[in-house]
């Protein structure tokens, strides 16, 4: 049976945005908020511009974004070490989408990852591939999300010229454009061929 490890995660959120008058009214106070841990740089954050924040700060929608497209990238480089395929770059331009309603409320319902890869040899780019899906299926972030998480993926080889037809490529060749979309998976993570790397050190 497998074991369940609990880990923790500490931050200290601190408002920096009163004017001197306080929450008086809805227009008399700044967004400005401080986000930190021990040891940490400090993130400058806001609202969302659309909600009155400041748009040179990060906005908690945004994080959220960055969190899940982090998680993935950090999944997927594991895996492809285990793997044998060798990654050399990897660039993910993500895009999360929140529908405002009208009481009013909101929640996401979708962020697209679109991580454009570089491997070291062009036999590795099928895997390389194949590997977001096992990525998706793992990554904390994503299992803990009620909206789908979809993968848009480029795969290019170092050292080469030029970018194949829907492909994107980071100082190589895009092998076979961008691959069909893939949803993280909500359920437990299914095992793999091979799969066998020890749970710590992994996000």
């Amino acid at each position: 049976m497998p074991v369940s490890r609990r880990h923790t995660y500490d931050c200290v959120v601190t408002w920096t945005g009163n004017r001197g008058t306080g929450t008086s009214s809805y227009r008399g106070y700044d967004r400005a908020h401080d986000v930190a841990g021990d040891a940490l740089p400090t993130i400058p954050g806001s609202a969302d511009p659309a909600f009155r924040g400041d748009p040179a700060r990060w906005n908690p929608e945004q994080l959220l974004v960055a969190a899940l497209s982090q998680c993935h990238m950090l999944w997927y480089l594991h895996l492809a070490a285990e793997a044998g395929v060798v990654v050399t770059g990897y660039v993910d331009r993500a895009t999360g989408t929140m529908l405002e309603d009208s009481d009013p409320s909101g929640q996401f319902v979708e962020v697209v990852l679109r991580p454009a890869v570089v491997v070291s040899q062009p036999a590795m780019a099928e895997l390389a591939r194949k590997l977001h899906d096992r990525a998706g299926a793992r990554c904390y972030i994503a299992r803990s999300v009620n909206f789908p998480v979809r993968h848009e993926p480029a795969v290019a080889v170092a050292g080469h010229d030029g970018t194949a037809t829907g492909g994107t490529a980071i100082g190589g060749t895009a092998i076979g454009g961008t691959a069909g979309s893939g949803t993280a998976a909500a359920t437990a993570p299914p095992t793999w061929p091979g799969d066998n790397a020890p749970a710590s050190g992994r996000t």
